[in-house]
């Protein structure tokens, strides 16, 4: 039986790969997708989600929502030097007649979270590849519905090692560290995917050249335009290596057996400084109990392998 999944996301390049992972996985069935603001503004990150569902053509048409446009404290920062001004890394993904691949939900992304979860209780996933602003709203608004996901795996946090927006702190986090202690909080079983072990997955020339350019399909196509790479110049303009960071997080719910994971309670630095967004573990499981685990080594080879074979 595949998992009924809710993916949601603030689609960016990463975000896109693992939606294209998600729905051509036969492992899952994405009943809905969420926006949140984060790599870019919602309104893109809205668009996009249409966009990456015309891409993919799913066979069944999914529920689209917007979700928060703001997180519940501080400021915004979005990711344009790394997905560029669009999202998706100047793609080009051809225009089709739209509509036809999903259905808008009328209410917010977290009315639609928690209205599923309450028609599907204990039935459902959440993935969670952008800041956690939603999912703190849903657990604000109805927290015995959200009690009712079967899991939440989320793309988020670095707990071992050092950040990727600052020296301390995760981007998702950063966006919004007063949803991320909320949720870590929350007792949802939750499965954690951090830099600790995202950054273990990534592109390389070698990789693009050898196993991605002969598939030579639209998704294919994609991944290479999106992710920057020069064809003639065999490198990636925008950085060294593009890193599978939200892919994992789906890849994760496909297939836990590429992860170690280790039960732990983890602090969110909410006040202004050098480590605000910090994931911190707490020694000794702190004053809130809380359902983490948290991947801190992975099958890096098998991961890829994964989402390789999304893209034939």
């Amino acid at each position: 039986m595949s998992k009924k999944v809710i993916i949601d996301c603030d689609v960016g390049v990463d975000d896109a790969l693992a939606l294209i992972l998600a729905f051509r996985s036969a492992e899952l069935e994405v009943l809905a997708v969420t926006g949140v603001n984060g790599n870019v503004p919602l309104d893109i990150v809205f668009d996009n989600i249409q966009k990456i569902l015309l891409l993919i053509e799913p066979q069944h048409r999914p529920l689209i929502a917007r979700g928060a446009d703001r997180p519940l404290n501080g400021h915004t920062v979005h990711a344009h030097s790394v997905h560029g001004r669009d999202g998706l890394g100047g793609a080009r993904i051809g225009r089709r007649e739209g509509g036809g691949q999903w259905q808008i939900y009328p209410g917010c992304a977290d009315e639609l979270i928690t209205e599923m979860v309450r028609e599907h209780p204990d039935e459902l996933t959440l993935i969670a590849t952008g800041p956690l602003t939603n999912l703190a709203l849903g657990l604000q608004t109805d927290r015995e519905g959200m009690r009712k996901l079967k899991e939440v795996t989320i793309m988020g946090g670095a707990v071992r090692t050092k950040g990727n927006i600052t020296p301390h702190a995760e981007f998702n986090i950063y966006n919004d560290p007063l949803a991320a202690q909320m949720v870590f909080e929350s007792r949802l079983p939750i499965t954690l995917v951090p830099l600790d072990v995202t950054h273990q997955v990534f592109f390389t020339p070698q990789v693009i050249e050898e196993r991605v350019r002969p598939i030579n399909s639209r998704f294919s196509q994609f991944v290479i335009e999106a992710t920057g790479y020069d064809l003639n110049l065999s490198r990636f303009r925008r950085s060294e290596v593009p890193y599978l960071h939200d892919p994992l997080a789906v890849a994760v719910a496909i297939d836990p057996s590429l992860v170690r994971k280790e039960p732990l309670s983890l602090h969110v630095e909410t006040k202004a400084g050098d480590r605000y967004g910090q994931t911190s573990e707490v020694l000794g499981g702190g004053s809130v109990d809380q359902n983490l685990e948290v991947c801190l080594e992975v099958d890096a080879e098998r991961s890829l392998e994964l989402f390789l074979s999304s893209l034939a």
